[in-house]
């Protein structure tokens, strides 16, 4: 075989066997250097992957040539495309951008280990995507989820440890409800490979396990996904974690979640269990609302930067929940659209955070007045990156919000109010954006001899980059829109 049939195994072995080695490099930069160099092969194999599934639709890689569903099975489809283009591009550039960051947050005695549990985690998200084995998500969600505490825990600000002590306590019992959930199913049919998982359900006599089992996975990849009211670890782990960890989990750490959510939910359990289109939409779509207008409402009064983004963040995931719970070929598209466009613009905007971060200690909105005057290309960035999450025309954000709005009007009185919703949320998130503009714009000034310097050259190029590419796919949104569309057709397929 050629290389490039290995593309399935290689996006998750590449950086699991370089993640050790990472270790045992102690000379300074080699750390770094070699991680980013392995990302960007991740990244490289994840465009190889998208172009063989957009000419044929999936790839199948069965691991030492054993058939599923007696051996483990990689399947990558348009889904899964496009969440590895979402994960290794976020993990590419803010390596690449974010040295001096990291350098500034993190000592070099402890850089090796760092840069070792990024590569895991990395590796961790990419199996979880290509995986078609229930149990190997449930391996590989843990593998990204340690790694992930230790990259959150790794800087110097202590606040982060009883942060991360929540994330890891929140996470557990998440990992533990899926598990608990995979047990009962295969306790009923005695597999774990999720397609023939799926065939396996409508034979079994009795159905209430199964109803529990569903129950449980849903309960857990909800607590992952930090969706309302189960997001109590997010906020403070995005807030105190380094800034360019955050700038990375927070494009795709609740997205990973959200995909294995829907996998089980549309893939095993809508062809198999009868109410659980409705169970689906009435569990889902209160909640979602919920997280858009609260979580939107508390960051209109946050006080610190990271905080506010933290809380857009929620509102974010209710806007990807709510398309996906009108279990419908618009709203379920504008839904996994809204994943991507969502990661361009919060990793942009954390990454002008990092940017700030270079400069201040302390990001309180009130520290950051008159920032604009000595940061005019950070800010530029950070505006950009705003308009894209409020959703104005000409940039990524309004094209799924948009197609949120016409998929909801197409349901009616319930559509109308929904639109309302998506409107208001829509409104605050202009005013908490607006609230960053306004003092870094039109506050004062710092006092004479605190002047501020722009951000470093690499993290300012990778910024504007994630910046620019809210206005490429606002412009020309044929790729991700290609990949959603497909997606939800493959998804929406298993309904009865």
């Amino acid at each position: 075989m050629i290389l490039t049939d290995h593309l399935p195994a290689l996006q998750v072995v590449v950086p699991m066997l370089i993640a050790p080695l990472v270790v045992l490099m102690r000379v300074r930069g080699l750390p770094w250097a070699v991680a980013t160099v392995t990302s960007l092969m991740a990244f490289a194999i994840a465009v190889g992957l998208t172009n063989t599934v957009l000419d044929s639709y999936s790839v199948t890689y069965e691991m030492g040539s054993w058939r599923a569903p007696y051996g483990i099975e990689l399947h990558v489809t348009s889904f899964s495309a496009l969440l590895l283009l979402i994960v290794t591009g976020a993990s590419t550039l803010t390596l690449v951008a974010g040295k001096q960051s990291i350098d500034t947050e993190i000592g070099h005695d402890r850089q090796p280990l760092f840069y070792a549990a990024w590569l895991l985690a990395l590796s961790g998200f990419t199996g979880i995507i290509v995986t078609g084995d229930a149990f190997n998500i449930f391996v590989f969600m843990e593998i990204a989820s340690l790694a992930s505490y230790v990259i959150i825990a790794a800087g110097s600000d202590r606040r982060v440890l009883p942060a991360v002590f929540k994330y890891l306590i929140m996470g557990t019992i998440g990992a533990t409800f899926y598990l608990i959930g995979i047990g009962l199913i295969y306790m009923m049919t005695g597999t774990l490979n999720l397609a023939d998982m799926e065939a396996r359900i409508h034979e079994v006599g009795e159905l209430r396990p199964i109803l529990v089992a569903a129950g449980f996975i849903t309960l857990g990849l909800a607590l992952k996904a930090a969706v309302f009211p189960l997001h109590a670890w997010l906020p403070h782990s995005y807030t105190y974690a380094p800034h360019i960890v955050t700038a990375f989990l927070a494009a795709c750490s609740t997205k990973v979640a959200l995909y294995v959510l829907l996998r089980f939910d549309f893939l095993v359990f809508q062809q198999n269990l009868s109410t659980h289109e409705v169970q689906f939409t009435v569990f889902l779509m209160p909640l979602a609302v919920f997280a858009i207008l609260i979580a939107s409402g508390v960051a209109v009064f946050e006080r610190n930067l990271k905080g506010l983004l933290a809380y857009s963040s929620l509102a974010q995931v209710g806007y990807i929940l709510l398309g996906a719970s009108l279990v419908s070929m618009p709203g379920l598209t504008a839904g996994l659209m809204h994943m991507f466009n969502h990661a361009l613009a919060k990793g942009a905007l954390f990454l002008a955070v990092a940017c700030l971060g270079m400069r201040f200690t302390r990001l309180e909105l009130v520290n950051l007045s008159g920032v604009a005057r000595q940061m005019p290309w950070t800010m530029a960035a950070f505006v950009l990156a705003g308009l894209s999450l409020i959703g104005v025309p000409g940039t990524a954000g309004f094209i799924s919000k948009w197609m949120l709005i016409s998929a909801a009007l197409q349901e009616g009185a319930l559509g109308v109010a929904l639109v309302a919703i998506i409107v208001v949320s829509s409104l605050l998130a202009v005013v908490y954006i607006w609230r960053v503009i306004e003092l870094a714009y039109f506050g004062d000034p710092p006092e004479a001899g605190q002047s501020v310097n722009e951000a470093p050259v690499w993290l300012l190029v990778g910024t504007w980059v994630a910046a620019l590419m809210n206005i490429y796919f606002g412009i020309i949104p044929s790729l991700p829109l290609s990949l959603a569309s497909e997606s939800a057709a493959s998804l929406l397929q298993h309904l009865p």
